[in-house]
This record gives C-alpha cells, sequence and structure tokens, in this order.
C-alpha cells in the first residue's frame, strides 16, 4: 500500500500481544512502516506482515536498544522516524507490606526506566523530524487501587516524567502525548493475575491472613474488569491516533471508566476517593 506515510518509520514497543500488536497492525493499516519491538523470535513470526516489521526488544536491555538505533540510523530507505509509542509493561500486584524489593524494582525497571531510557536513545532522531513521543500509562497512573502501588507508583512516575519531557521539548517542536487505558482486553492482564495467584501462594501465614482475601477480591476484579474491558483493537485505534494526528491533546484516555475515574480524581477529595474505592471492591471479596 503506498501512502504519503510510506517514508516514515513509528517504532512501538511491546508489540508481541495485545494492544501493542494491535497498533503495530493499525498504524501499518494507515501506511506507516512500523518497527516492532517484541521479545522472543516466535513472536516476531506471529506479527510480521507489510509494513510491520518486528525487532528483537527487551527495554531493559541496552544492547537491544543501541541494536534499534542502528537499524533507524542505517534505513535502507532513509525514512524518518516520525514516531515513538512506549507501551512495553508488566502488571505486579501485591499489597506494599509483602512485595518483595527484587519485584518492585522489576517493575519499575519495564514501566519507567526502560521507557526513559527509549525515549532517550530515540530522541536524536524525533528532533530531526520534529516527531512525537506518546507514552502509554494507565487509570493506574491517576488512581493507586489497594495492592497496585508498584505498577501504580511506575505509572506516576511516568506521568510525572511525560509532563517534564513534553514541557522540555514542546520549544522545540516536538510532541509528548500521554494514553491512560482502562481495562482492556489484554494478555497483560491475565499474566498479571498469574502473578498475583503465585504471590498468594509465596506468602508468609501472617501475609496470608492479613491479605488473602484482598488480594483474591483484586484478582477478581481485575477478571471482571477485563472481561468487560475495551477490545485491543479499539484501544489501538486511540492510540494510533495519539501517535498521528497533526495536533494531538496532551492526554488521551481509552474507555468509559478511564475517563470517569480520571476525572473523579480531579474533583473528589481523597477520603471520598477512598470509600469509592472500597465500594467498588466489595462485591469482589470472597464470601
Amino acid at each position: 500500500m503506498t501512502t504519503s506515510h510510506e517514508n516514515e518509520l513509528i517504532v512501538i514497543s511491546g508489540a508481541s500481544t495485545g494492544m501493542g500488536a494491535a497498533t503495530a497492525h493499525e498504524l501499518a493499516r494507515r501506511g506507516y512502516h512500523v518497527l516492532a519491538g517484541v521479545r522472543r523470535s516466535a513472536d516476531a513470526d506471529t506479527i510480521r506482515e507489510e509494513h510491520v516489521e518486528p525487532v528483537l526488544l527487551d527495554i531493559t536491555v541496552p544492547e537491544q536498544i543501541e541494536a534499534l538505533v542502528e537499524r533507524i540510523a542505517t534505513d535502507p530507505r532513509s525514512r524518518t522516524l516520525r514516531a515513538l509509542v512506549n507501551n512495553a509493561g508488566i502488571a505486579v500486584n501485591a499489597p506494599v507490606e509483602t512485595l518483595p524489593l527484587d519485584q518492585w524494582r522489576r517493575q519499575f525497571d519495564v514501566n519507567l526506566f526502560g521507557h526513559i531510557a527509549m525515549t532517550q536513545a530515540l530522541l536524536p532522531f524525533l528532533h530531526d523530524s520534529t516527531g512525537r513521543v506518546v507514552n502509554i500509562s494507565s487509570v493506574g497512573g491517576k488512581i493507586a487501587m489497594p495492592t497496585y502501588g508498584a505498577y501504580a507508583g511506575a505509572k506516576f512516575a511516568l506521568e510525572a516524567v511525560s509532563d517534564a519531557l513534553r514541557r522540555e521539548l514542546a520549544p522545540h517542536g516536538l510532541q509528548v502525548v500521554v494514553v491512560e487505558p482502562g481495562g482492556v482486553q489484554t494478555e497483560m492482564t491475565g499474566h498479571g493475575i498469574e502473578r498475583a495467584k503465585t504471590f498468594v501462594a509465596e506468602m508468609t501465614p501472617v501475609h496470608r491472613r492479613r491479605y488473602a482475601p484482598l488480594m483474591q477480591a483484586i484478582i477478581n476484579q481485575a477478571t471482571a474488569f477485563t472481561t468487560s474491558g475495551v477490545r485491543a483493537q479499539a484501544a489501538a485505534v486511540v492510540i494510533a491516533d495519539a501517535a498521528t494526528t497533526p495536533k494531538p491533546r496532551a492526554r488521551y484516555t481509552i474507555g468509559r471508566d478511564a475517563a470517569m475515574m480520571t476525572r473523579l480524581t480531579r474533583i473528589l477529595p481523597d477520603a471520598v476517593l477512598d470509600r469509592v474505592s472500597a465500594a467498588n471492591l466489595r462485591p469482589h471479596f470472597p464470601k
């Protein structure tokens, strides 16, 4: 397919499955050449199609980021980099008291520091093209539910970094956009649920007495949340728009739940938000 975008590249991390894969295909459909970051060769074989070029990319591995930089710098058609979509992520849920520090560090390495590393590495190309950074945050970047301390902490930090970066780059003509999904039908949530079950099994007896009912409620809520969530293809349209529309907003939400919760955090006091959170979670506790 020949379009006016055939000489523009877009990089997206975390493109093996879910929103990332759907976004890669949506951008390709619009005529961009997508460098789709995947962590395994098998995932590369699954996602590859016309205008979607898989690249092995773990954003916590500097050598793989360096290889991506080399791929862009030596593009055979001298294509320019239109946008970087920082989408890779993992979900780790457990109470603050129980989550091991190495899991906190892993969460921040992937959901924050990896995105910063990607942004620093690719900004020289984006300066040349007056391009754009799109950071995939979450409704968890606006409100932290119980057991979401590590995940929300990284997303809150990503929101802050995005604000700083947007204000730093605006005088140079570059744009920074944040996308805040709510419930989306993706594999990542399923992986997070399985990790949560593992954390419960590994808790001390004391911690299990304190937190096992809460963890089960969170697992039940996440399962229901995902089942009723937005399809990955619908989320991809929003992300692709954020990456390519001529005059983007600073933030986009995905799903009515995200739109509602982000508004509530701006107008309700903390005590009321605590009650709303508890009321939403109450039906999911084991009987």
